[in-house]
């Protein structure tokens, strides 16, 4: 067994089938064993999967040149601020640089109190704990992680809280027999964050979901495991060696953003979104004065590849 696992197994053997954000977040941010947490890279060639913040400078400079867009819309205040969710290794902070920075992580960090800017997120939603559900008999039905035969397995548990109910049938379809669902309570948290720190600007989240409409196509849920580039559907085993995501439901964060104050401005892929910023220039500053062939293909890449898969939404106050 992997360090994790070792805690998650005697934890449920000492109080039973765990629910399953319990198990997300141990396994994901333990502070010495969690996935997140361990000195071992996750990211990149060597590790288990990339994110479009590694495909650098190009992303850095096309996110920065939208969120100048942003800037000179606002009138260029002089206190204007980047809030980056989930910088990790903060390889946005040098696009950021000519503006005020400020990283913010899952367990560290706050929001300034009524500050004017833009909060940015590449990949935050999709690795926050979520609890899983299965729509049984008329009713959701919580999924919790048993252990059997010294391994972890999905275990029915009963019904879900009311506000994880709330969560299923405002945001999802009509339920139907024997779909997977995920609820995920700590993005609307993290809205609530926003809503009440922002005073005027932007929150700019780019991840991969969907909207209500097309949560159809996922009839098994989206939960998926990454180790050394390969997609992984059994999530529960190797907890602490491995990444766990959600996608992200896009329509949860617009409508919640909403009820806190943000309208939403736009709704598109990733690639529609860094085209709109590189085009005033026709990508110059993006492929730098020598046009080299690394940066073109890290705009190929950004365009054609995780550009189509990724979605991006803009909100404003």
């Amino acid at each position: 067994m992997t360090p994790a696992a070792e805690l998650l197994a005697a934890e449920i053997a000492l109080s039973g089938p765990m629910p399953f954000p319990q198990f997300m977040a141990t396994a994901l941010y333990h502070p010495l064993h969690g996935y997140y947490r361990q000195p071992r890279d996750p990211f990149g060639k060597a590790g288990d999967f990339y994110t479009a913040e590694q495909i650098q400078p190009v992303f850095g400079i096309l996110i920065a040149a939208r969120i100048r867009q942003l800037y000179r819309a606002m009138g260029e205040p002089s206190d204007f601020t980047v809030v980056e969710l989930g910088a990790g290794r903060r390889e946005m902070a040098e696009a950021f640089s000519e503006w005020r920075y400020l990283p913010i992580d899952i367990d560290s960090g706050d929001f300034p109190a009524g500050f004017r800017g833009v909060v940015f997120s590449n990949e935050f939603f999709d690795a926050l704990p979520v609890d899983v559900a299965v729509y049984r008999g008329g009713a959701f039905r919580r999924q919790c992680v048993a252990m059997h035969d010294d391994r972890f397995v999905w275990h029915e548990d009963g019904g879900l809280s009311p506000a994880a109910d709330e969560y299923l049938r405002a945001y999802f379809p009509a339920p139907q027999e024997g779909n997977w669902y995920e609820v995920n309570l700590p993005a609307l948290t993290w809205m609530d964050r926003i809503g009440s720190a922002l005073r005027t600007g932007h929150v700019l989240t780019i991840d991969y979901g969907y909207t209500r409409s097309e949560a159809i196509r996922f009839p098994n849920g989206t939960l998926m495991g990454y180790r050394r580039h390969t997609a992984l559907e059994d999530v529960l085993q190797d907890p602490g060696l491995r990444d766990i995501t959600a996608h992200v439901n896009f329509s949860a964060l617009e409508e919640r953003g909403v009820l806190r104050g943000l309208r939403a401005e736009s709704f598109s892929t990733l690639a529609q979104l860094l085209l709109s910023a590189g085009e005033a220039d026709q990508f110059a500053a993006a492929l730098g004065p020598d046009n080299d062939l690394r940066r073109r293909l890290q705009l190929k890449t950004l365009l054609f590849g995780m550009g189509e898969t990724f979605r991006a939404l803009l909100q404003s106050r």
